[in-house]
């Protein structure tokens, strides 16, 4: 069950025995991804404690404020899961969320019309698209969208530079349904290794890759592990690993290449990565 700041301080005081059980900055790592609720948090709301001295998964109701001014309270997780598929800051907020879509109420006689005039919920279909193949098979896929920044490009003609691989393939076939398909599309496939790559930031506003599209991240790369392929992730702006294999960097450089090949031959064995090697 959820505790005010000052309960909670005061019990982790006692279970440490010291005055100050987490000192400032002990989990400035876990929030430096999480730009928006830096700004929304204020230690002078939350007995002068410092948002760098709350673990992430504590149970522990925090007062935050958001751009507009509105004050609410949530614990560490909730802010962390609130973006869901919004991209606008205001839904950091609930109320600013709330007014931005204003519930119109409607007679009961329209309502009870409405719901008896749905058709029936038919179950979801999967696209037919995709090509009847083994799962962890790589093809071309006509569904895939195409290539999302300039950036994930130039890491894909960075990579091709260095390795050999068929790089006209962009989707994997796996095991089960990832929303309406059996295919996803990592931002590079490398078929010859059986290995995804993808590069991530947390965007402009420091929403992408954290909340509920971190869960998406996580959920493709168990499709993928599943179907008997790698994911090695490059992840900037501070955003955390979620694999064994991911890569926290400033930016792709030529450095970033060199942990990028380490990290296949730590996957696949130096003598397969030196095969496919550009000579």
């Amino acid at each position: 069950m959820s505790e005010s700041v000052e309960a909670w301080w005061a019990r982790r005081q006692f279970s440490s025995g010291a005055d100050v059980p987490y000192p400032v900055g002990t989990y400035r790592e876990s929030w430096a991804g999480y730009p928006a609720l830096i700004r929304q948090y204020h230690p002078e709301f939350n007995a002068g404690i410092t948002l760098t001295q709350i673990p992430p998964a504590a149970e522990v109701l925090l007062l935050w404020q958001c751009e507009v001014g509105h004050l609410f309270a949530a614990t560490p997780g909730e802010q962390r899961m609130r973006p869901g598929r919004q991209r606008r800051r205001s839904a950091w907020c609930p109320e600013c969320a709330a007014g931005a879509q204003p519930v119109r109420p409607k007679p009961a006689d329209e309502i009870r019309a409405r719901i008896a005039s749905r058709p029936p919920r038919r179950q979801r279909l999967l696209c037919d698209k995709t090509p009847s193949l083994a799962a962890g098979e790589a093809f071309a896929s006509r569904c895939a969208p195409p290539t999302a920044s300039a950036v994930e490009a130039q890491l894909r003609l960075q990579l091709s530079e260095r390795l050999k691989f068929t790089d006209d393939l962009n989707a994997v076939r796996v095991t089960r349904p990832f929303f309406d398909h059996v295919e996803v599309w990592p931002d590079i496939v490398i078929p010859e290794l059986r290995i995804a790559v993808e590069y991530d930031s947390p965007g402009r506003h420091g929403l992408e890759h954290v909340g509920m599209h971190e869960s998406k991240d996580r959920r493709k790369d168990r499709a993928l592990r599943d179907a008997r392929w790698e994911v090695v992730r490059i992840r900037t702006g501070k955003l955390e690993r979620l694999g064994p294999y991911d890569l926290q960097v400033g930016g792709i450089g030529r450095g970033t290449m060199t942990q990028l090949l380490d990290t296949f031959r730590a996957i696949r064995g130096d003598l397969i990565v030196e095969a496919y090697r550009q000579r």
